[in-house]
């Protein structure tokens, strides 16, 4: 049922290769393992993406897609929870990373404003780069990991009640 589902929200593969913007890429969208749903590349796609999503960098999407080619995750998951930080979520979320950052070295908490310009990011970034950066990495590994044991858990639930459910009926056949 999980697969059914995954499988009716995803886009297809083929239409996926079929993109003109993506002809950059050549064969590595063409390995059958990063588009098939299985509980490994599913779980392996829910860190990558996760961890990925706290990682302030510009190019998020090409490192997913890179190492979900190479990990062989599954690439459409990867790529979806790699945009759980987007225009809307990405100050709440490197925030709580930064306040994390500052748990965790016991630094004080600098109040700073952000703003989205050279200048801040030459000045400003540079007096919270350390505790921004160790509570990034944290928030990715915590819930990278916390989202793959999650992925793995509830798909082997499912798993075994399928396997109660047939068992179930052929006795219920005899």
């Amino acid at each position: 049922m999980a697969r059914k589902l995954f499988k009716r929200i995803l886009p297809n593969p083929d239409w996926v290769k079929k993109q003109k913007s993506l002809k950059l890429l050549g064969g590595w969208l063409h390995d059958p393992h990063i588009w098939h749903l299985t509980r490994h590349s599913a779980s392996s796609a829910a860190f990558l993406g996760l961890f990925l999503a706290f990682l302030p960098l510009p190019i998020q999407m090409i490192v997913a897609l890179v190492l979900a080619v190479w990990i062989r995750a599954n690439l459409t998951i990867t790529i979806l929870l790699v945009w759980i930080t987007n225009p809307l979520t990405m100050v709440p979320l490197y925030f709580f990373a930064y306040q994390v950052g500052n748990v965790v070295l016991d630094a004080p908490s600098e109040p700073f404003t952000f703003e989205l310009s050279w200048h801040w990011l030459t000045h400003g970034l540079l007096r919270i780069w350390q505790p921004f950066l160790l509570g990034c990495l944290l928030c990715g590994l915590f819930f990278g990991l916390l989202g793959s044991t999650f992925v793995r858990i509830m798909w082997r639930q499912h798993t075994l009640r399928r396997w109660h459910r047939r068992r179930m009926q052929r006795e219920a056949r005899k």
